[in-house]
C-alpha cells in the first residue's frame, strides 16, 4: 500500500491540495489516517478514488454530484469518459488508476484502445509517455512497489517489441544506419525502444543491441557495420560525476560517427557535448531529426 502526502496527491492528480482539503472535508471523499505527529497520510485507495472524482469534475461533473455515486457508480462514470480520444490528461488518471489497482486487464484495454483511436506513435507520445512520467514522480516519492511498475513497464514493453516486428524490413544498403544501446549498467530501455520503432517505421536500418553493453564494445561495432549515428539515453548510469569522462569515451570511441544522447542525464548545463555528439533535449527533437533526414535523402535521390 502506498502512503502518500497531500503534496503527494496534488502532483499526481493535479487537483490543489486547497482544493482537496475540501473534497474531504466537505464531501468525505478521501479517508486519511494520522501519523503520531497528527500529519493525514493517503493510501492507494485514496489516491485511486481522487483520480477518478478529478476525471469527472474534469468533464463537468460537480463534486456534489460526485461525492454522492458508489464505488461502483464512480467507476463505470469515469468508464464511459474515455470516448474523447483528444483527453490525454483523463486517459492518464485511468491508466494509474488501473496501475494502483494491479488491473491488466485494464491497462491492456486503455492502452489497445488508445492506440486504435490515436495511432501507434501518438499514443505513446501523448499517453504512455505522460504515464510514465507520473510513474517516475510516483517512484521518486516511494508510492509506487516495484511490481507495479514492472506490470506497466512490462506491458509497454510488449507493446513496443509487436509493434516493431510488425514493420516491413528495411535494407542496410538502402538507408541510413544506427546503432542504439545502452551502457553497462544501464536497463531502462522504454525510450531506446520507442527510438527503434521510431526510425525503423521511418525507413531506416537499426542495429539494436539494447541493454548493457559494454562501452569498449563501441569500437568493432562501428567498424563493422559503419553506421551513419549512434544512439544512447542515460537514464540512471552513470554516476552523475562520471557522465561527462563516458560521453567523451563514446565519442573517441567512434570519431567519425555521430553520438545521440538522451535521458535525464544528459540535460545538465554542465555537461561539454563533443563536436561529434548531439544533445536531444525532448523526444520530439528526436523524431523530428528522424524525418528530416528522410526528406533530405529524397531531396538528395531526386536530384541525383
Amino acid at each position: 500500500m502506498g502512503h502518500f502526502s497531500i503534496s503527494d496527491l496534488e502532483q499526481l492528480s493535479g487537483v490543489k491540495a486547497h482544493t482537496i482539503r475540501i473534497w474531504e472535508q466537505r464531501y468525505g471523499i478521501l479517508r486519511p489516517v494520522r501519523t503520531a505527529t497528527n500529519i493525514r497520510t493517503y493510501c492507494d485507495d485514496d489516491l485511486r478514488r481522487l483520480l477518478n472524482v478529478a476525471t469527472l469534475c474534469g468533464r463537468g461533473y460537480r463534486i456534489s454530484q460526485v461525492a454522492r455515486l458508489s464505488e461502483q457508480e464512480l467507476a463505470d462514470a469515469v468508464i464511459s469518459c474515455y470516448n474523447d480520444t483528444n483527453d490525454c490528461c483523463q486517459q492518464v488518471h485511468a491508466l494509474l488508476a488501473a496501475m494502483l489497482a494491479m488491473d491488466e486487464q485494464q491497462l491492456t484495454y486503455l492502452l489497445n484502445r488508445a492506440i486504435r483511436q490515436r495511432g501507434f506513435e501518438e499514443a505513446i507520445l501523448h499517453i504512455a509517455y505522460p504515464f510514465l512520467q507520473r510513474i517516475g514522480v510516483m517512484w521518486q516519492a516511494g508510492t509506487v512497489n516495484p511490481a507495479q511498475e514492472h506490470l506497466v513497464t512490462n506491458l509497454l514493453r510488449q507493446k513496443l517489441l509487436a509493434a516493431t516486428d510488425a514493420l516491413p524490413p528495411v535494407q542496410p544498403a538502402q538507408a541510413r544506419r544506427w546503432v542504439l544501446f545502452l551502457l553497462e549498467g544501464e536497463m531502462h530501455e522504454m525510450a531506446l525502444l520507442f527510438m527503434n520503432y521510431a526510425l525503423r517505421a521511418r525507413g531506416h536500418h537499426v542495429l539494436y543491441l539494447g541493454q548493457n553493453l559494454p562501452i569498449q564494445e563501441l569500437k568493432p561495432v562501428c567498424e563493422a557495420y559503419e553506421p551513419y549515428a549512434l544512439c544512447t539515453v542515460m537514464t540512471a548510469v552513470p554516476e552523475r560525476d562520471q557522465v561527462q569522462h563516458f560521453v567523451n569515451q563514446m565519442a573517441d570511441l567512434c570519431p567519425d560517427t555521430t553520438l545521440f544522447l538522451y535521458g535525464p542525464l544528459v540535460q545538465t548545463d554542465t555537461l561539454q557535448v563533443p563536436v561529434n555528439a548531439v544533445r536531444m533535449h525532448v523526444m520530439t527533437d528526436f523524431l523530428a531529426l528522424a524525418d528530416g533526414l528522410v526528406h533530405q535523402a529524397r531531396t538528395e535521390a531526386l536530384a541525383s
